[in-house]
C-alpha cells in the first residue's frame, strides 16, 4: 500500500483546503438559520411562484422555515458544486500527474503491477471523497446542535448516502478520462462536473430534457426529492453505480495498456 500512502500525503493539502471549505460554508450557512427562520416562510412563497427558476432548484418541494429544507437548498448547492469540483478534480489528475510530473519511468521500474499501480491510485481518490464527506456529516450535525436544532435524520442520511455516490461516480468518472490525458487537465475535470450539474438543471426545469436524468448523476441526488419522498431513487443510483464502474474499468484497461511517455 505504499502508493496509496503516498497518493494521500501528496495530495493532504489538497483535501485539507477543500474539506475546510467546504464544511466552513455549510458551518455558516447552518448558523444563520435561526436568524432567517423568522423570514423564511415568505421567503418560501416568493420563491415557489418564479416558475422555471422554482423548478430548476427544487424550490416548489422544500419549505426554507424548516431546518431540513433550508438545509437541503442551500447547504445541498454547497456541498453538490464543491463536493462535485473536488471528486472531478481529486480523479482526473491522479493517473496523468505522473506523466506531467516525469516521474512514470522511475514509478513502473519498481517490482510492481501496473494494475496495482491504478488500483492503490484509485483507492487514494475514493477515500479523500469519503473523508471529505464524513467531516461535512460532523460539522452539519455540530452546527445543528449548536443552534438547538435537529435534522430529519432519515432524510438527512439519505441525502448525504446520495451525495456521496454521486460524487463517487464523478471520481470514477474523471478517473477513466484521466488514463487517456498524458499532462493533466483541471479544465476537464470542473467542466464535466459543471456540466453535470446544469444538466440536472435543465432537466428540472423541463420534462423534454428528461432523459438528462440518466447521465447526471446530480439527478439522484436532488434534495428537493430525497427530503420531499424521504427515499431515493434506486433506478438512477443503481445506473451512477454501473457508470462509475464502467469509468473506473476503462481507467485500468487504457492505462494498463498505455504507452507511458516519461
Amino acid at each position: 500500500m505504499t502508493i496509496y500512502i503516498k497518493e494521500l500525503k501528496q495530495s493532504f493539502k489538497s483535501l485539507c483546503i477543500w474539506t475546510a471549505s467546504i464544511a466552513f460554508m455549510m458551518l455558516v450557512c447552518v448558523l444563520l438559520f435561526p436568524e432567517m427562520k423568522s423570514e423564511m416562510d415568505s421567503v418560501s412563497s416568493i420563491f415557489a411562484n418564479m416558475g422555471g427558476f422554482t423548478a430548476a432548484f427544487g424550490m416548489d418541494k422544500l419549505s426554507f422555515g424548516q431546518l431540513m429544507g433550508f438545509y437541503g437548498i442551500e447547504c445541498g448547492n454547497v456541498l453538490g458544486i464543491g463536493g462535485g469540483f473536488f471528486a472531478a478534480l481529486a480523479g482526473i489528475s491522479v493517473l496523468a500527474n505522473e506523466e506531467k510530473e516525469r516521474t512514470a519511468e522511475f514509478l513502473l521500474t519498481h517490482p510492481i503491477s501496473r494494475v496495482s499501480i491504478i488500483a492503490q491510485k484509485l483507492l487514494s481518490v475514493l477515500t479523500q471523497v469519503v473523508v471529505l464527506n464524513i467531516v461535512v456529516v460532523a460539522v452539519s450535525l455540530i452546527s445543528a446542535a449548536v443552534i438547538d436544532e435537529s435534522f430529519e435524520m432519515k432524510e438527512f442520511i439519505l441525502l448525504h448516502v446520495a451525495y456521496l455516490i454521486m460524487q463517487l461516480e464523478i471520481s470514477c468518472i474523471c478517473f477513466g478520462i484521466s488514463a487517456f490525458i498524458r499532462r493533466g487537465s483541471i479544465g476537464i475535470g470542473l467542466g464535466l462536473a459543471l456540466a453535470f450539474y446544469f444538466m440536472n438543471l435543465v432537466c428540472n426545469m423541463t420534462e423534454q430534457a428528461e432523459f438528462l436524468r440518466y447521465i447526471t448523476p446530480y439527478a439522484y441526488a436532488e434534495a428537493s426529492n430525497i427530503i420531499s419522498e424521504a427515499r431515493l431513487d434506486t433506478a438512477l443510483i443503481v445506473i451512477g453505480i454501473i457508470i462509475a464502474v464502467i469509468g473506473a474499468a476503462v481507467g485500468f484497461v487504457k492505462y494498463t495498456k498505455k504507452d507511458i511517455v516519461s
